[in-house]
């Protein structure tokens, strides 16, 4: 537990900031030779039945850069595309782990928004997560990645995929207009919107729409203080008037959007134990959770899992999953928070 509370300590702060780096799992792997990891992974390839074993062990113990070099080093050696040849001997949720780990961010976003919307039915939960907290530059990235992937904008599908307020939020998300956080502290812009939140809140039909470009825009450090105010004047908290008056998916992505502003690490720690406390894991926002937050805050989220629901994220994952994907998952979550 004194990890967890040094960690907590430093994160739980209004002023925190938005790149969490030094708070990674997955570190750049010390004795990488490129030439030896590529002449494993086809051998592994090769073999009779695959060893999966050791494309685990050397794909998910190295950092985004050296998996670049790899997949550079395989072309050029053998000729033939890594991803591709990996979904070839592969199957499954293991495939899923490794392709992930060789995709760019901003293309493994994209599927998942894409995903997110495919057929019937809208996976919400994915699409306020990755647009709530990913940066400026990243949702410039995917929104350049989904228009080269699909040959369609990411609005074009978010507007004929959702509706409402709802609707609102993600597409003023997309655009990517929230300020840095900043050591300068806009007292008078603090006071003024937080009576404009309470203002909205307090009419007998709000407009909700209004609360949008504050949400979305400002930076967390000035919305977390522009929170607290709120409550002096609303007598209850942001939150709380989200679930009073709001509901369906409006409430959802609003109430998603908040908590990620009040603390994206507790906020993706419940999006990662929503993965695994249902019958059946929810797979692939379970793989892309991990995949994606490895080299960036995952060690942060570990504390808030831990913190909140009494167990470690890495024997919640070893509990609710199996085999070599099992082996993957931990070695990018990396290790157990007693």
């Amino acid at each position: 537990m004194v990890l967890v509370n040094e960690i907590l300590s430093q994160i739980v702060q209004v002023d925190r900031p938005m790149n969490w780096g030094g708070l990674a799992t997955l570190k750049p792997y010390a004795n990488f030779f490129v030439e030896d990891d590529v002449k494993a992974l086809k051998q592994a390839m090769d073999a009779k039945g695959v060893d999966e074993a050791t494309i685990v062990r050397i794909l998910s113990n190295r950092s985004w850069d050296q998996r670049q070099l790899i997949t550079k080093a395989f072309q050029k050696q053998y000729n033939a595309d890594l991803e591709a040849s990996l979904k070839k001997k592969l199957s499954g949720y293991l495939e899923n782990v490794m392709v992930s780990l060789l995709q760019s961010p901003e293309d493994r976003d994209a599927q998942a928004l894409k995903e997110a919307m495919k057929g019937l039915g809208t996976d919400e939960d994915t699409l306020i997560e990755i647009l709530s907290t990913r940066s400026n530059k990243e949702l410039q990235l995917i929104a350049a990645a989904y228009k080269r992937e699909f040959q369609k904008t990411l609005e074009q599908d978010i507007s004929s995929d959702t509706r409402g307020k709802f609707q609102t939020l993600l597409l003023t998300l997309l655009e990517g207009k929230r300020e840095e956080n900043s050591n300068v502290i806009n007292y008078e812009l603090i006071e003024e919107d937080a009576r404009a939140l309470h203002a909205v809140a307090s009419q007998k039909k709000p407009n909700f729409d209004a609360w949008i470009p504050i949400l979305t825009q400002r930076s967390h450090s000035h919305l977390n203080r522009v929170f607290k105010h709120y409550k002096v004047y609303n007598s209850q908290d942001i939150t709380e008037t989200i679930k009073k008056q709001m509901k369906g998916d409006d409430e959802k992505g609003f109430l998603a959007l908040v908590q990620s502003i009040q603390n994206t690490p507790e906020y993706l720690a419940d999006r990662l134990q929503q993965c695994m406390k249902s019958l059946g894991t929810k797979d692939g926002p379970l793989t892309r959770l991990l995949v994606s937050r490895c080299e960036n805050d995952l060690l942060s989220i570990r504390a808030e899992f831990r913190k909140k629901y009494g167990k470690s994220l890495y024997t919640a994952i070893r509990e609710d999953t199996k085999g070599d994907y099992q082996t993957a998952l931990l070695g990018l979550c990396r290790g157990e928070d007693l």
